[in-house]
């Protein structure tokens, strides 16, 4: 059931910019409603260079907590009066939790990554290539180091790639004149890139996939990329990035509310 909001009313959110388009409103207004809770969630349009001025106003105005995206999850890390390891490691949030006069930054996109590829029956303890170096790249990096994953980070900047792959124990690199041996010698292939988004193909021969892999996109729209077009033509399993998506929301859920999150409405929310 929702419930209309009224001044007992506890307001959840997220900033980034753009901000309008995001999905995590819709998530977690639903997971609100599925356990009956007088919360509200809504997306806060934050420029850069402004994110503390908005964490301290938030905090001021009573908010219980926001995610962050794109571009400001450094600056919203430094923002921080403290952070989890995970963060910290990373220089990066998506979850700060606004109480107690403190702001504790978390990092849940790595480990919604990992939730979502469980949650799909992917075994991640394999060879992994990793296509990116980016913040949710780094994320994922991080989180792969905990499950026993042999990594493997590509990144048109090798300094970059470098950079993440130093995140997780014995993780390697590799140019991007050898991608192709190198997917086809993956158990799981990911792209933590934007490629995708537009109808970009992907930086390796996508002929080199083949049955037996796992191929997963952390893109979500649209939801079947030209990577995973083809990686399922080549009969390897598809994942895209929706259920991240949620798994990560299902965490910082849990972080705002200290509820266990209802994962089966945060997914109906955004299943077409």
């Amino acid at each position: 059931m929702t419930l209309p909001p009224s001044g007992q009313t506890t307001v959840a959110g997220i900033i980034g910019q753009p901000v309008r388009h995001s999905l995590s409103p819709a998530i977690h207004n639903a997971a609100y409603a599925a356990l009956g809770l007088d919360w509200v969630y809504v997306a806060f349009p934050v420029s850069s260079g402004r994110v503390r001025d908005a964490l301290v106003g938030l905090q001021a105005a009573g908010v219980a907590g926001c995610n962050v995206t794109m571009p400001h999850k450094t600056e919203a890390a430094r923002a921080c009066d403290d952070l989890t390891p995970a963060a910290a490691a990373l220089d990066a949030v998506n979850t700060v939790v606004l109480g107690d006069g403190t702001r504790l930054g978390d990092s849940t996109d790595g480990d919604g990554f990992v939730d979502a590829a469980r949650d799909a029956g992917v075994d991640l303890a394999a060879r992994v290539l990793l296509l990116g170096a980016g913040g949710a790249a780094r994320a994922i990096v991080h989180a792969l180091g905990t499950v026993g994953s042999q990594v493997t980070v590509a990144a048109r900047r090798p300094e970059a790639a470098a950079t993440a792959a130093a995140l997780a124990p014995s993780a390697t690199t590799v140019a991007f004149d050898a991608l192709d041996a190198a997917a086809a010698a993956s158990d799981v292939v990911v792209n933590a890139t934007p490629l995708g988004m537009c109808g970009e193909a992907p930086p390796f021969d996508t002929d080199r996939l083949h049955a037996g892999q796992v191929v997963i996109d952390t893109v979500y729209a649209p939801p079947e990329t030209p990577l995973l077009a083809a990686a399922a033509a080549h009969g390897a399993r598809t994942l895209n990035g929706l259920g991240m998506l949620v798994h990560q929301a299902a965490r910082s859920f849990t972080r705002f509310t200290g509820r266990p999150a209802p994962l089966d409405a945060m997914r109906a929310a955004v299943t077409p």
